[in-house]
Protein backbone atom coordinates (compact mmCIF):
# COMPACT_ATOMS: atom_id res chain seq x y z
CA UNK A 1 0.00 0.00 0.00
CA UNK A 2 3.00 2.23 0.57
CA UNK A 3 4.53 2.04 -1.95
CA UNK A 4 1.76 2.58 -4.56
CA UNK A 5 0.71 5.21 -2.61
CA UNK A 6 4.20 7.07 -3.03
CA UNK A 7 4.28 5.92 -6.89
CA UNK A 8 1.11 8.36 -7.01
CA UNK A 9 2.43 11.37 -4.74
CA UNK A 10 -0.07 10.10 -2.19
CA UNK A 11 0.36 10.07 1.33
CA UNK A 12 -0.24 6.27 2.90
CA UNK A 13 -2.85 7.03 5.12
CA UNK A 14 -4.81 8.25 2.28
CA UNK A 15 -5.57 5.28 1.50
CA UNK A 16 -7.81 2.67 4.33
CA UNK A 17 -7.63 -0.95 4.21
CA UNK A 18 -10.57 -2.89 4.43
CA UNK A 19 -9.79 -6.45 5.23
CA UNK A 20 -12.26 -8.90 3.55
CA UNK A 21 -13.21 -11.57 6.20
CA UNK A 22 -15.70 -13.89 4.13
CA UNK A 23 -15.05 -17.62 4.91
CA UNK A 24 -12.60 -16.24 7.36
CA UNK A 25 -13.29 -17.24 11.59
CA UNK A 26 -13.30 -15.08 14.62
CA UNK A 27 -9.67 -15.77 15.65
CA UNK A 28 -8.31 -14.62 12.52
CA UNK A 29 -9.80 -11.54 12.39
CA UNK A 30 -8.80 -10.61 16.49
CA UNK A 31 -5.14 -11.50 14.96
CA UNK A 32 -5.53 -8.83 12.05
CA UNK A 33 -7.18 -6.52 14.84
CA UNK A 34 -4.32 -6.84 17.11
CA UNK A 35 -2.09 -5.84 14.12
CA UNK A 36 -3.97 -2.48 13.70
CA UNK A 37 -6.18 -3.38 11.39
CA UNK A 38 -10.18 -2.03 12.09
CA UNK A 39 -11.75 -2.02 9.00
CA UNK A 40 -13.28 -5.42 7.53
CA UNK A 41 -15.78 -6.38 4.75
CA UNK A 42 -18.38 -8.88 4.31
CA UNK A 43 -20.09 -9.93 1.35
CA UNK A 44 -22.78 -11.86 3.33
CA UNK A 45 -25.22 -10.42 5.93
CA UNK A 46 -25.60 -14.04 7.51
CA UNK A 47 -21.94 -14.81 7.76
CA UNK A 48 -21.13 -11.16 9.13
CA UNK A 49 -23.48 -10.82 11.78
CA UNK A 50 -22.15 -13.86 14.19
CA UNK A 51 -18.92 -11.98 13.80
CA UNK A 52 -19.85 -8.31 14.54
CA UNK A 53 -21.66 -9.32 18.09
CA UNK A 54 -18.51 -11.25 18.59
CA UNK A 55 -16.20 -8.80 18.09
CA UNK A 56 -17.73 -6.18 19.96
CA UNK A 57 -17.51 -2.30 19.27
CA UNK A 58 -14.16 -1.85 18.20
CA UNK A 59 -14.35 -2.96 14.36
CA UNK A 60 -16.09 -0.89 11.87
CA UNK A 61 -17.88 -3.07 9.31
CA UNK A 62 -18.48 -2.57 5.91
CA UNK A 63 -20.83 -4.47 3.51
CA UNK A 64 -18.80 -5.45 0.45
CA UNK A 65 -21.35 -7.59 -1.80
CA UNK A 66 -24.69 -7.22 -2.96
CA UNK A 67 -27.31 -6.61 -0.53
CA UNK A 68 -31.33 -7.74 -1.29
CA UNK A 69 -34.26 -5.71 -0.39
CA UNK A 70 -35.35 -8.09 1.95
CA UNK A 71 -31.92 -7.59 3.90
CA UNK A 72 -32.00 -3.97 4.39
CA UNK A 73 -32.87 -4.10 8.15
CA UNK A 74 -29.92 -6.15 9.15
CA UNK A 75 -27.08 -4.39 6.80
CA UNK A 76 -28.88 -0.91 8.59
CA UNK A 77 -27.99 -2.25 12.34
CA UNK A 78 -24.70 -3.77 11.64
CA UNK A 79 -22.46 -1.96 9.30
CA UNK A 80 -20.75 1.28 8.94
CA UNK A 81 -20.22 1.49 5.47
CA UNK A 82 -22.75 -0.58 2.59
CA UNK A 83 -20.62 -0.22 -0.42
CA UNK A 84 -22.76 -1.99 -2.64
CA UNK A 85 -26.01 0.36 -3.46
CA UNK A 86 -27.35 -0.55 -7.01
CA UNK A 87 -30.05 0.82 -7.48
CA UNK A 88 -32.53 4.21 -6.47
CA UNK A 89 -35.23 1.51 -4.79
CA UNK A 90 -32.62 0.24 -2.66
CA UNK A 91 -31.73 3.48 -1.65
CA UNK A 92 -35.05 3.82 -0.92
CA UNK A 93 -35.24 1.11 1.14
CA UNK A 94 -32.34 2.04 3.63
CA UNK A 95 -33.68 5.28 3.66
CA UNK A 96 -36.78 4.18 5.29
CA UNK A 97 -35.26 1.58 7.17
CA UNK A 98 -32.52 3.70 8.59
CA UNK A 99 -35.37 6.85 9.35
CA UNK A 100 -37.11 4.19 11.54
CA UNK A 101 -34.19 2.76 13.46
CA UNK A 102 -33.07 7.53 13.90
CA UNK A 103 -30.06 6.68 11.96
CA UNK A 104 -28.10 7.93 9.08
CA UNK A 105 -26.34 5.19 6.90
CA UNK A 106 -23.23 6.04 5.01
CA UNK A 107 -23.17 4.50 1.19
CA UNK A 108 -21.03 4.40 -1.73
CA UNK A 109 -22.90 3.65 -5.38
CA UNK A 110 -21.88 0.65 -7.07
CA UNK A 111 -20.78 1.79 -10.43
CA UNK A 112 -20.85 -1.22 -13.34
CA UNK A 113 -17.80 0.82 -15.30
CA UNK A 114 -16.92 -1.93 -17.35
CA UNK A 115 -20.86 -2.65 -18.50
CA UNK A 116 -20.47 -6.75 -17.59
CA UNK A 117 -23.82 -7.73 -17.98
CA UNK A 118 -23.30 -10.28 -14.95
CA UNK A 119 -22.52 -7.62 -12.18
CA UNK A 120 -24.40 -5.44 -10.31
CA UNK A 121 -23.76 -1.79 -10.39
CA UNK A 122 -25.18 1.78 -11.74
CA UNK A 123 -24.34 2.05 -15.37
CA UNK A 124 -22.43 5.25 -16.46
CA UNK A 125 -24.73 6.70 -17.95
CA UNK A 126 -27.39 6.35 -14.79
CA UNK A 127 -25.14 7.74 -12.36
CA UNK A 128 -25.65 11.33 -12.30
CA UNK A 129 -29.50 11.12 -11.59
CA UNK A 130 -28.53 8.87 -9.23
CA UNK A 131 -26.71 10.53 -6.91
CA UNK A 132 -29.20 13.78 -7.52
CA UNK A 133 -31.67 11.66 -6.15
CA UNK A 134 -29.95 9.62 -3.44
CA UNK A 135 -27.79 12.79 -1.97
CA UNK A 136 -31.38 14.53 -1.07
CA UNK A 137 -32.44 11.27 0.80
CA UNK A 138 -31.84 12.46 4.68
CA UNK A 139 -31.53 9.18 6.42
CA UNK A 140 -28.64 8.58 3.97
CA UNK A 141 -24.79 10.12 3.47
CA UNK A 142 -23.92 9.21 0.05
CA UNK A 143 -19.75 9.65 0.36
CA UNK A 144 -18.35 8.30 -2.98
CA UNK A 145 -18.26 5.45 -4.89
CA UNK A 146 -17.11 2.09 -5.80
CA UNK A 147 -16.76 -0.43 -8.56
CA UNK A 148 -15.39 -3.85 -9.46
CA UNK A 149 -12.59 -4.45 -12.31
CA UNK A 150 -13.22 -7.56 -14.85
CA UNK A 151 -11.50 -10.31 -13.50
CA UNK A 152 -7.41 -10.48 -15.57
CA UNK A 153 -4.39 -11.90 -15.31
CA UNK A 154 -2.78 -8.78 -15.91
CA UNK A 155 -3.60 -6.09 -12.86
CA UNK A 156 -2.90 -2.81 -15.21
CA UNK A 157 -5.94 -4.08 -17.34
CA UNK A 158 -7.87 -3.10 -14.75
CA UNK A 159 -5.92 1.10 -14.29
CA UNK A 160 -9.17 2.60 -17.19
CA UNK A 161 -11.61 1.11 -15.01
CA UNK A 162 -10.28 2.19 -11.82
CA UNK A 163 -9.54 5.94 -13.66
CA UNK A 164 -12.82 6.14 -15.00
CA UNK A 165 -14.17 6.32 -11.75
CA UNK A 166 -12.17 8.63 -10.36
CA UNK A 167 -12.63 10.55 -13.02
CA UNK A 168 -16.85 10.57 -12.89
CA UNK A 169 -16.36 11.21 -8.70
CA UNK A 170 -14.24 14.39 -9.47
CA UNK A 171 -16.90 15.31 -12.12
CA UNK A 172 -19.61 14.91 -10.04
CA UNK A 173 -17.87 16.14 -6.41
CA UNK A 174 -18.56 19.63 -8.45
CA UNK A 175 -21.71 19.59 -7.37
CA UNK A 176 -21.69 17.03 -4.67
CA UNK A 177 -18.57 18.28 -2.63
CA UNK A 178 -19.37 15.34 -0.09
CA UNK A 179 -18.34 12.86 -2.47
CA UNK A 180 -14.32 11.73 -1.18
CA UNK A 181 -14.29 7.92 -0.99
CA UNK A 182 -13.45 5.87 -4.36
CA UNK A 183 -13.64 1.93 -2.78
CA UNK A 184 -11.86 0.12 -5.96
CA UNK A 185 -8.87 -2.75 -5.97
CA UNK A 186 -8.64 -6.18 -4.08
CA UNK A 187 -5.98 -8.72 -3.98
CA UNK A 188 -4.89 -8.91 -7.74
CA UNK A 189 -5.10 -5.06 -8.50
CA UNK A 190 -5.14 -2.89 -5.50
CA UNK A 191 -2.04 -1.31 -6.17
CA UNK A 192 -2.90 0.13 -9.29
CA UNK A 193 -6.34 1.44 -7.96
CA UNK A 194 -3.90 3.08 -5.00
CA UNK A 195 -2.24 4.81 -8.44
CA UNK A 196 -5.51 5.97 -9.85
CA UNK A 197 -6.70 7.38 -6.76
CA UNK A 198 -8.08 4.60 -4.64
CA UNK A 199 -9.75 5.82 -0.84
CA UNK A 200 -10.82 2.20 0.04
CA UNK A 201 -9.12 -1.13 -1.29
CA UNK A 202 -11.02 -4.60 -0.19
CA UNK A 203 -8.41 -6.94 0.31
CA UNK A 204 -9.02 -10.46 1.44
CA UNK A 205 -6.70 -13.24 -0.45
CA UNK A 206 -3.81 -11.31 -0.10
CA UNK A 207 -4.42 -11.04 3.73
CA UNK A 208 -5.81 -13.96 4.63
CA UNK A 209 -4.60 -16.34 2.11
CA UNK A 210 -7.52 -18.63 -0.11
CA UNK A 211 -10.61 -19.31 1.80
CA UNK A 212 -11.27 -22.86 2.35
CA UNK A 213 -13.58 -24.98 -0.39
CA UNK A 214 -16.82 -24.78 0.90
CA UNK A 215 -18.41 -28.44 1.30
CA UNK A 216 -21.07 -29.39 -1.41
CA UNK A 217 -24.63 -29.83 -0.42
Amino acid sequence: MQAAAQRAGRAADSVRLVAVTKGVPEARIREAMALGVLDFGENRIQEALPKIAALGPGPRWHLVGHLQRNKVRRAVEGFALIHSLDSVLLAEAIARRAEAAGRRVEVLLQVNVAGEPRKHGFALEEVSEAVRRIAIMPALALRGLMTIAPLATDAQTARPIFRRLRELRDDLRAQWPGLDELSMGMSDDFEVAIEEGATLIRVGRAIFGERPLQPST
